[in-house]
């Protein structure tokens, strides 16, 4: 089998701002595609953020474009998001191209270097455009931040190197969707502004026809139809980065699981299945006083340990934490979070900062920082012989590690948590290198029951399901949503593909 000579059909997502809704638009596109029976692959040449992905081969990517492949039906691979940027602090990220670290720049730095990526940009490109039909392709923050524009090679840049026409997505949520479409093209060149095929009002609430005569008013201002008015849908699928709803979320339950918000917060989409529990409620919290009302409290992946574990101390949430710890109550520390439950963090190449700090002293294990990242999908067993999570005893899990640094302990009888090495724990202490490890439903049905016995409570009897499979149903329910919503023949249309005739082109043969 092989395919016949096709050409790739492009379709571009920008957005107004910064969380205007485009890597949901993205999956849903992919999924509306996916299922009229075309290979679709997601694309964002760059991303900035903190959830990331291992893949299957070993290499890191955004999150969200693992959220858009799911979404098409394939498989994540780095040519989806050949270079990923993970701030370390204010002033400068982590550059990870093509999966693999190059190191950390500074913002200026990067601004001047990035132009160097076009090749591997475009050697991505290539390699998607060889397998599949569409590609959808996302930018990043908005085209009209026109003191980025030079060199740019994410929005208006990246369309016009694959002539891609685009959506701009604008957020009525946040208020002046219309001055948010208006000034964004105004800000434009001519050029990018005739790339602007269709414009689409996200995350909407109310009756549409209060809208019409806005939307006739900006048509007719802007030449540029209203492609769609999106409603506002709470999904549960993977955000993208700290400007995520679920932090602002205060409702309690009857078990109360405290995320402890850290300022370089990473990876918090381990917690996204925990949602699925009836009774039990997630709180991302950087009061130290809430701490007290939780039965499970989470320390959770950081991009910069040493610099949060100083916050903590800061802010008194260390004390915080050790009064918790205490309480016999379980607490948990994940990735970076594990490795501030620790003695101390050690850092001689100076990956972070140069120096050491001391952890929380919880657990009897230092961690030395490393230039090179350890990245791998993991499969093991938990060890809990004791203490409120031991209904996880000898239980499997699967998952992924990506940490800068080796975690060791300091005591002979230190007991495993997790397999191999990954992480520890003592009493009702636990340490552990591995994310994702609530996704499998078994586990997540096993700690809510353990964490509502210790409570002395019952939980309302709802299935949890494995949290792939649940992302399959919102994808479904997305796109369905999509499809009610958004014109898609025109959309097709501007892609250059009439469904009904071109698909004799677009498929596998002999």
């Amino acid at each position: 089998m092989k395919k016949k000579q096709h050409k790739t059909k492009y379709l571009m997502v920008q957005g107004t701002m910064s969380s205007a809704g485009k890597s949901l638009l993205v999956a849903g596109l992919c999924r509306i595609f996916h299922q009229d029976g075309y290979r679709v692959a997601p694309f964002k040449s760059q991303n900035m953020a903190l959830n990331s992905y291992i893949t299957e081969d070993g290499l890191e990517m955004g999150r969200a474009q693992v959220m858009q492949a799911e979404a098409a039906g394939i498989s994540p691979c780095v040519y989806m998001n050949p270079i990923l940027l993970k701030p370390t602090d204010h002033y400068g990220s982590q550059v990870i191209v093509n999966g693999r670290v190059l190191g950390n720049m500074p913002a200026k730095e990067y601004f001047a270097y990035k132009k160097k990526l076009w090749p591997d940009i475009c050697n991505a490109l290539s390699r998607l455009e060889a397998e599949y039909d569409i590609i959808v392709m996302e930018g990043a923050g908005s085209p009209a931040e026109i003191n980025l524009k030079e060199h740019d090679i994410v929005n208006m840049g990246m369309a016009k190197q694959v002539d891609a026409p685009v959506l701009l997505v604008g957020d009525i949520d946040r208020g002046g969707v219309f001055a948010q479409l208006y000034g964004t093209i105004a800000l434009l060149e001519q050029e990018e502004r005739d790339r602007i095929r269709g414009l689409v009002i996200n995350k909407f609430r109310g009756d549409k026809t209060i809208l019409d005569p806005g939307i006739a008013m900006l048509e007719e201002r802007c030449h540029i139809p209203v492609t769609g008015v999106v409603p506002y849908m709470d999904l549960m699928v993977d955000d993208e980065d700290s400007l995520s709803p679920r932090f602002l979320r205060r409702k309690r339950g009857l078990v109360n699981v405290m995320v402890i918000r850290l300022p370089h917060i990473a990876n918090f989409t381990d917690f996204s299945s925990l949602e699925q529990v009836e009774g039990l409620e997630i709180l991302y919290t950087t009061d130290p006083r809430e701490l007290s009302e939780a039965d499970l409290v989470i320390l959770p992946g950081s991009k910069n340990t040493m610099a949060d574990m100083e916050w903590l101390r800061t802010y008194g949430m260390d004390r915080a934490i050790h009064a918790f710890a205490d309480t016999g109550k379980p607490l948990m520390g994940i990735c970076g979070g594990y490795q501030m439950l620790g003695e101390v963090i050690r850092d001689p190449a100076g990956v972070e900062s140069l120096g050491e700090t001391r952890g929380l002293g919880l657990l009897p294990v230092e961690t030395v920082l490393a230039e090179v990242k350890q990245r791998r999908q993991s499969r093991g067993i938990f060890t809990v012989k004791e203490g409120p999570l031991k209904s996880l005893d000898l239980v499997e899990y699967e998952g992924y590690e990506i940490h800068m640094g080796q975690t060791l302990p300091l005591v002979e009888d230190l007991t495993e948590f997790t397999s191999r090495g990954s992480g520890y724990y003592r009493e009702n202490i636990y340490g552990t290198y591995i994310h994702g490890l609530f996704d499998q439903a078994r586990i997540l049905r096993l700690l809510s029951l353990s964490l509502a016995e210790e409570k002395g409570i019952t939980l309302p009897d709802k299935e949890v399901v494995d949290q792939g499979r649940l992302k399959e149903q919102e994808y479904d329910k997305l796109a369905q949503t999509l499809r009610e919503h958004m014109d898609l023949e025109q959309i097709y249309k501007m892609m250059g593909i009439n469904r009904y005739e071109d698909r004799e082109d677009q498929t596998i043969g002999d």
